[in-house]
């Protein structure tokens, strides 16, 4: 089956106002920048996004948030985007933090067909006993705070374990960036935009891809794959130049030492 979309545009049919989205990437590593550009320009709004965090200021899904498209976020991280952290705290938006590890699972699972898990993870804190801020008042209140989580003992390694249990995610579209992909949607990521997005793709009833290079079926080596086809529903071509265009959260290099002058290194013989 060719799932090859003709547009941007094309490939985001069906998503409108009030839908959830998971969404790939970590940080700004690979995240789906066109369909997430197109998707803003499709004007729809009120979304739900399920993503590890919500890119920057002025770019990826920060974006949606600058222009109020996102009512709620499930993430793992609010760091680097000063808006995120403002309409957070403001009440304008709601934000179910979540462990990076237990959302991972949640979206694995939810394309896995397991309803739900138990894990150790967050026993004994707000993430199991309940009362972590989801939406705060205009006045600084919680509005609405996390509900208490089934917590439950197992025989684990030779001892009683507590673990509580944590539900599956399932979106209504998911949102994903490959470097090479096939017009089945067999998907290969490069390196560490191997992060959120096989996990999101799994997690969406509809997932769409962006793909940096798209090639015939056949030429991806079945052992090199990450996401099998079945995961995905819609494929977009990239162009060289949106392929290029890959920005960095945050640059941490130290200036280049100055070269030692003639006169320096005369002496010093």
């Amino acid at each position: 089956m060719d799932k090859v979309v003709s547009s941007a545009a094309a490939a985001l049919a069906g998503i409108e106002s009030g839908m959830s989205l998971a969404v790939g990437g970590f940080g700004l590593c690979g995240i789906p920048s066109v369909l997430i550009q197109a998707l803003h320009d499709s004007g729809v709004d009120h979304l739900e996004v399920i993503s590890n965090n919500c890119g920057v200021d002025d770019w990826g899904l920060g974006i949606l948030l600058r222009d109020r498209r996102i009512r709620r976020m499930i993430s793992s991280y609010v760091g680097e985007n000063k808006e995120f952290e403002r309409q957070y705290l403001s009440g304008e938006l709601e934000v179910e933090l979540t462990p990076q590890g237990t959302l991972a699972e949640r979206m694995r699972a939810g394309g896995s067909g397991i309803p739900a898990f138990f894990t150790m993870t967050g026993v004994g804190t707000q993430v199991a006993e309940g009362g972590m801020p989801w939406r705060y008042a205009a006045d600084g209140t919680v509005a609405v705070a996390s509900p208490a989580k089934e917590v439950r003992e197992f025989d684990w390694m030779g001892r009683r374990r507590e673990f509580v249990l944590e539900q599956a995610i399932v979106a209504d579209y998911a949102l994903v960036r490959a470097a090479r992909g096939d017009r089945h949607g067999n998907l290969v990521f490069k390196e560490s935009t191997r992060n959120f997005n096989p996990l999101a793709a799994m997690a969406g009833r509809v997932t769409i891809a962006e793909v940096e290079q798209l090639v015939e079926p056949g030429e991806l080596d079945p052992d090199q794959i990450h996401l099998p086809g079945i995961f995905v529903q819609r494929v977009l071509a990239l162009s060289p130049e949106q392929a290029s265009v890959k920005r960095i959260e945050r640059r941490t290099v130290r200036p280049k030492p100055a070269a030692p002058s003639a006169a320096t290194t005369e002496q010093e013989a």
